[in-house]
């Protein structure tokens, strides 16, 4: 934590600063970060960049999410925004998300040490003349801890989840049943390597984004 906040006051966060940056807001943010992440992974045709992914049914939604060999998802909050939904929408994210990453303006920066789990990363968006802007890494993300098995099952479509009952042999007397029974024996009897895989295979397939979701090609 010491090493990261020496990280934060040597951009003139948490400290004084020689000369202010220019505030940065959501939507300057969220462009360059997705260009970022499309130019880093052009080359990888198994990647899917997706933008506002509702996660347990749209009680919370993540900025932006890359779904490769793991979900990472980026969480903004820009020099306009406040915190005040971030310990709602950490407790979501922490139950769904393999990796975290907050990226946030410099407004915010040192306040977002305290708030966030420490296995979160940290980028601080700057803005950068020509350029447009630059991602300081001052915190890698680590795996979570503590994914929960019944909001990942969550994230597949009803139909989804009943094909996978169905090839685990579990479906009997489901077909019918309110949604929620569904996942609820989805994660009773999924191993959560296998229901993880699962959803990143169906979410890099989906081609109806009923949920909002909208997906960025990688690869092309």
């Amino acid at each position: 934590m010491n090493c990261e906040r020496a990280k934060l006051q040597m951009q003139g966060v948490g400290g004084r600063s020689l000369r202010a940056k220019p505030s940065v807001n959501d939507e300057q943010i969220r462009y360059h970060l997705k260009r970022n992440l499309r130019t880093l992974y052009s080359k990888d045709p198994e990647t899917v960049i997706l933008d506002e992914l509702g996660l347990r049914h749209g009680y919370s939604r993540i900025d932006v999410v890359v779904v490769n060999g793991s979900l990472h998802g980026y969480e903004i909050k820009s020099d306009r925004d406040t915190f005040r939904r971030l310990a709602r929408q950490a407790d979501t994210y922490n139950s769904v998300l393999d990796f975290v990453t907050l990226v946030t303006g410099q407004r915010h920066a040192g306040q977002a040490l305290a708030a966030i789990p420490e296995w979160w990363g940290i980028q601080l968006a700057e803005p950068v003349r020509r350029v447009g802007m630059r991602f300081i890494h001052v915190r890698k993300p680590s795996e979570n801890p503590a994914p929960d098995k019944l909001s990942i099952a969550k994230l597949l479509w009803r139909e989804e989840a009943l094909d996978f009952l169905e090839e685990l042999g579990a479906a009997a007397g489901l077909q019918s049943k309110p949604r929620r029974l569904i996942y609820s024996r989805l994660a009773e009897v999924a191993d959560i390597g296998c229901l993880r895989e699962r959803v990143r295979i169906r979410l890099k397939s989906r081609k109806d984004w009923r949920s909002g979701a909208q997906p960025l090609s990688c690869g092309d």
